[in-house]
């Protein structure tokens, strides 16, 4: 007797171990839930990050929190450029004392246009986004907007920032400046300013200008001679640091702190986001690599 109970409890084994190999041989049941990626902490007040393919969000931190957005404002200024009907990029804009005495007068970053100089609209461009020139956002508001006077002009194209922010169902951003020096009345969220940078990123002209490191140009002086202006260096610093990076634009002062609306591609993925009242220049960087990685690891 107790030698058949053995053999039953020997075949039920038996029966169990071929049923358990059969299991692991077609892989079914033995995929372990793959781990949760751990969401970073970041310093910034606010960070957003999102599939750049689909809008699907992979971070959020106060992300539909209105705050300061600095000179990341440029995004839409130059949105707003590229998107003129029959823009020329090659059209020539001459400096006026105006763009000067502006970025003298509010201690702003500069392209360092010198007045007279007759500059292209390719050129302003990436005088905006690179060394982040308030001179040249001047310029362009007072060159593509519409009005008998400068006043005016610039008083049309921040007008036509706020329908372009209207256009995108952006409900939390609005601007009262064209480069990020506002009056009180210039904010956004990171969810909105990601949105805005991933809609100008259609652009083929604003992604080339976004991805380039450094940038040299010649100018016609007011004599008609020709000149070669400074050569202006991206003051994004994850284009050298971080593999992949393609952009998009910083932003800082005294009350937005430290911001960085960022993206990077790898292989078919594209990740994009924003950090806003970060701490530092190296912090916002920092925060920012933290959110692409996570972001990457998101999308798998």
């Amino acid at each position: 007797m107790k030698t058949g109970i053995k053999a039953i409890r020997l075949r039920r084994a038996t029966a169990v171990a071929m049923t358990t190999g059969a299991v692991l041989a077609t892989g079914a049941l033995t995929a372990l839930p793959a781990q949760a990626v751990t969401a970073p902490s970041i310093v910034a007040k606010g960070g957003y990050v999102m599939n750049n393919a689909n809008s699907a969000s992979l971070y959020t931190k106060s992300a539909d929190t209105k705050l300061s957005t600095g000179s990341t404002t440029k995004i839409m200024t130059a949105k707003v450029v590229l998107a003129q009907k029959n823009l020329n990029l090659d059209a020539k804009v001459t400096i006026q004392k105006a763009y000067s005495d502006y970025v003298v007068k509010n201690n702003a970053s500069q392209a360092h246009l010198i007045v007279g100089d007759k500059v292209t609209v390719r050129q302003l461009l990436y005088g905006l986004m690179l060394p982040s020139g308030c001179d040249a956002a001047y310029a362009l508001a007072d060159k593509y907007g519409t009005g008998s006077t400068t006043s005016a002009r610039v008083k049309s194209f921040i007008g036509k920032m706020n329908t372009a922010a209207k256009d995108l169902k952006l409900t939390n951003t609005h601007f009262d400046s064209f480069d990020g020096i506002g009056n009180g009345k210039n904010y956004s969220t990171p969810r909105d300013l990601t949105k805005i940078a991933s809609s100008a990123m259609k652009s083929a002209n604003f992604r080339a200008i976004v991805k380039t490191k450094s940038y040299t140009a010649k100018t016609v002086t007011k004599t008609g001679s020709t000149r070669t202006m400074a050569t202006w260096t991206n003051t994004n610093t994850l284009l050298s640091s971080y593999k992949g990076a393609i952009g998009v634009k910083t932003g800082s002062g005294p009350e937005a702190k430290y911001c960085l609306v960022f993206a990077a591609t790898r292989g078919n993925k594209t990740v994009i986001g924003t950090v806003l009242a970060s701490s530092s220049i190296n912090q916002r960087a920092t925060d920012a690599t933290k959110l692409l990685n996570y972001g990457f690891a998101r999308l798998g």
